[in-house]
């Protein structure tokens, strides 16, 4: 307990981040005296024995770099984090890692396949990194929660550890934590800043040993999460998408300059086994006409009208067609038209 707190009056004095934290222990040659020199600042010292009484309080843990418990590829990196601060299941953090990331207004489709790729790395037993965000985030958070088991997937926080943000994704904070951990590297009880969640995305990076990207725009949080990667040396997945939507820019981006690998489902990473045989050559099985409107429907949502000119029939017979393939699993109803699934 006492070298925590040395360790934590060091790192919770103002100013002072983890290469703040590296460049004090080097000036007064160990922790203990680096933390001696701190000890006279009371209300330092009070702010520490409180954050310790606050994480027993909520089953909270700190994990330090010098413990096994922490994430070996994270302490890798340069400037990482000297103590994470982790709310759930402590073994998820021994295991491989998949960052997945993108934007926080993504589409229903974009959504589907994160959450289906993220489903499908939890199955085998790869945690599912990502930061608890709308949108990217909370389909890949879901998704691995889908398999079975308790080391699916990690949250990376820009606060502390126990502060929820977004509000809207209370319940799947409490569910992470149940079957997965909340992690940060932030005291306990901070509010974030906008700073705090570039370097949470730059340890989201950190710690995977993979990043896919999904829908990005080319300013996004999701590309500065790309170039860590690439940074670090990570394996760097983008998911493409239509160009003439801009939350493609980013990925797509990636691709053309070839510094990322085109991602275009699970199957890319493991062999996927589809025991109903629902997608699998379906289309064999449709008349012509329902063929020619899962040939005229992709990824981005076409309305029923616009079919109806491609395909040369009424919208009636249109929309009768499309019940029939939405029924099948072919098709899915967004809120701008249909998408093929």
């Amino acid at each position: 307990m006492s070298e925590l707190i040395d360790k934590l009056l060091i790192l919770r004095s103002p100013g002072v981040g983890p290469v703040g934290y590296e460049k004090l222990i080097r000036q007064f040659g160990s922790v203990e005296s680096a933390a001696d020199s701190l000890r006279h600042d009371v209300s330092l010292m009070d702010s520490v024995l409180r954050e310790i009484d606050t994480a027993n309080k909520l089953g909270i843990h700190f994990v330090c770099d010098d413990s096994d418990l922490y994430p070996v590829s994270l302490k890798n990196i340069k400037g990482h984090p000297p103590i994470i601060s982790v709310r759930g299941n402590l073994d998820v953090l021994s295991h491989s890692c998949v960052g997945i990331v993108g934007t926080r207004h993504a589409t229903a489709v974009g959504m589907k396949l994160v959450s289906d790729i993220a489903e499908t790395f939890a199955k085998h037993s790869v945690a599912v990194v990502s930061g608890m965000a709308i949108g990217t985030d909370t389909a890949a958070h879901k998704g691995a929660l889908r398999a079975n088991g308790n080391v699916q997937t990690i949250a990376v926080l820009g606060g502390g550890v126990d502060y929820i943000w977004p509000v809207e994704n209370e319940s799947l904070y409490w569910e992470i934590i149940e079957r997965g951990a909340v992690v940060s590297e932030m005291p306990i009880g901070f509010i974030p800043r906008a700073a705090n969640f570039v370097q949470r995305n730059r340890w989201i990076a950190g710690i995977s040993q993979k990043i896919i990207l999904s829908e990005a725009d080319l300013k996004s949080g999701s590309m500065r999460t790309a170039q860590f990667a690439l940074d670090f040396s990570r394996e760097l997945w983008a998911i493409p998408s239509h160009p003439s939507d801009a939350r493609s820019a980013g990925p797509n981006s990636l691709i053309a300059k070839g510094v990322a690998k085109l991602c275009s489902g699970a199957g890319d990473f493991f062999e996927v086994v589809d025991n109903t045989g629902k997608n699998k050559l379906a289309t064999d099985k449709n008349t012509e006409s329902e063929n020619l409107l899962l040939d005229a429907l992709g990824s981005v949502p076409v309305s029923e009208s616009v079919l109806a000119q491609v395909v040369k029939k009424t919208i009636s017979e249109i929309k009768r067609d499309l019940v029939v393939l939405e029924l099948r699993g072919l098709v899915r109803k967004t809120n701008n038209g249909y998408v093929r699934v």
